[in-house]
């Protein structure tokens, strides 16, 4: 059972808290760390995947095939999952499908965003504490790991107390408390006392949180450690600026940081956009530096490993991936959409069309070779009409069939977006033209078994 008494713990952060860096902060010292708020009807509509080829366990959206959820062996009984939720039935549905997979529950009641207030979530339940209660004690009646939550403070300590008292009374083993009110943000002073005042008044462990600005060395854990009465300490911009931050030998350089980030966006085939994002919050302001703005107009993951000398590796490494069989993403069809949709608004008949499986991994191309560039310069160069693409989409699928030269081409492949079914669609039009081999598209990690 997971234990909250003197921990060091990676704050949930949204878009950063994905397994790379989950990984790197545990690998830098870090006791428990948090995934990126997560919205139950979004996870009520994946369904769970063993990948062997990553050896994780992927949580796939069943409308576009994307990762709502990654995690593996390495931080087995380390990582909770944070859920942003406003009803007690939904969030149980989501701590059942992944009480086997994670080492505890955590309902947000600190975020101040417009879109979780808006749903009824995050700081907005505070303002409800009955109902806030009755999704905590819905899950520790029925879940068999912990159950925490993560708040922001009110305006005295006594309303703090009293409100920490009721969701404490639901049974959770542990809160974190942000240090200020859902109406001040990152540049207020956070209030150290008012987390101090609740913490040597409850019986079970208060995490502190919100001292980024004044952690800026490993030994200033212990200082915000002592301001607040707290044993554990909850990190989220200290960390997302330099994850090293958790290291009791001191910070490591950015650069060191940022290698040991890629390499590990790298091994588990992390999205690119993810990737860049992570990155971006690293460099910070040196991304107006010329290798800031190289960095920015990267694309593809191979692209952002080269700046760091790390294009070869990650070239190995994909292409040992794609040899395996990995498809950057699981394969969603309309048959096996949460409902079911088999209807194709389509007119199209593919009884006279080529097809193929093939799909589009974006990151195996750069902008001068993408498929369908290849496919209009053969046929500028050889007098051909240009092709036409007719897209039919189903729920967030899509799937492309292209005429060309009086013939129809299609991918079985249903992609996640218009341009990526038209490159997949541009690809078989390629290998029935001759213009690209099987091997060369085994090797793309297009062709699918």
């Amino acid at each position: 059972m997971l234990s909250y008494e003197n921990k060091l713990i990676l704050a949930p952060m949204v878009r950063i808290g994905t397994l790379p860096m989950r990984l790197l902060a545990l690998r830098y010292g870090a006791d428990i760390v948090y995934s990126e708020e997560l919205i139950d009807w979004k996870f009520l509509r994946s369904k769970r995947r063993y990948n062997e080829i990553l050896e994780t366990v992927d949580f796939v959206d069943q409308t576009d095939g994307t990762i709502v959820f990654r995690t593996c062996a390495e931080e087995k009984g380390k990582v909770v999952l944070q859920l942003g939720t406003c009803d007690a039935g939904r969030a149980l549905k989501v701590a059942k499908m992944v009480e086997n997979d994670v080492a505890a529950i955590d309902i947000n009641m600190g975020c101040p965003k417009e879109f979780s207030i808006k749903g009824g979530m995050g700081v907005a339940l505070l303002a409800n504490p009955e109902k806030a209660h009755n999704i905590l004690k819905t899950l520790v009646d029925n879940v068999s790991i912990p159950v925490t939550c993560k708040i922001r403070i009110s305006e005295t300590p006594e309303a703090t107390f009293k409100l920490v008292e009721t969701l404490v009374s639901s049974g959770i083993k542990a809160i974190a408390i942000h240090g200020r009110t859902r109406d001040e943000r990152p540049q207020h002073p956070v209030h150290t006392d008012i987390i101090r005042y609740v913490a040597e008044r409850i019986h079970i462990p208060v995490i502190a949180n919100g001292g980024s600005k004044e952690i800026e060395k490993y030994s200033d854990i212990s200082k915000f450690k002592e301001l607040t009465g707290c044993k554990s300490v909850m990190l989220a911009r200290a960390a997302e600026w330099n994850c090293s931050i958790f290291r009791k030998q001191g910070l490591l350089p950015m650069d060191a940081v940022i290698e040991e980030y890629l390499k590990l966006a790298v091994d588990y085939d992390n999205s690119p956009s993810n990737t860049k994002y992570c990155v971006q919050n690293i460099l910070r302001e040196l991304q107006e530096t010329p290798r800031g703005r190289q960095f920015l107009e990267c694309q593809t993951l191979e692209q952002i490993c080269d700046i760091w000398d790390l294009g070869e590796y990650c070239q190995q490494k994909q292409s040992q991936y794609q040899k395996m069989g990995i498809q950057g993403r699981w394969q969603v069809t309309p048959d096996r959409l949460e409902p079911p949709n088999k209807k194709i608004k389509s007119a199209e008949i593919l009884d006279d069309v080529t097809e193929m499986k093939v799909c589009f991994i974006r990151a195996s191309f750069n902008d001068l070779n993408l498929p369908k560039a290849k496919l209009h310069a053969w046929a500028g160069k050889n007098g051909q009409k240009l092709p036409t693409y007719h897209t039919e989409q189903v729920a967030k699928l899509f799937r492309t069939i292209i005429t060309f030269d009086g013939k129809k081409y299609t991918s079985s492949f249903w992609e996640k977006n218009k341009k990526f079914a038209e490159q997949g669609a541009a690809l078989v039009c390629l290998f029935y033209l001759g213009l690209v081999t099987e091997e060369e598209l085994i090797k793309l990690g297009s062709i699918i078994k």
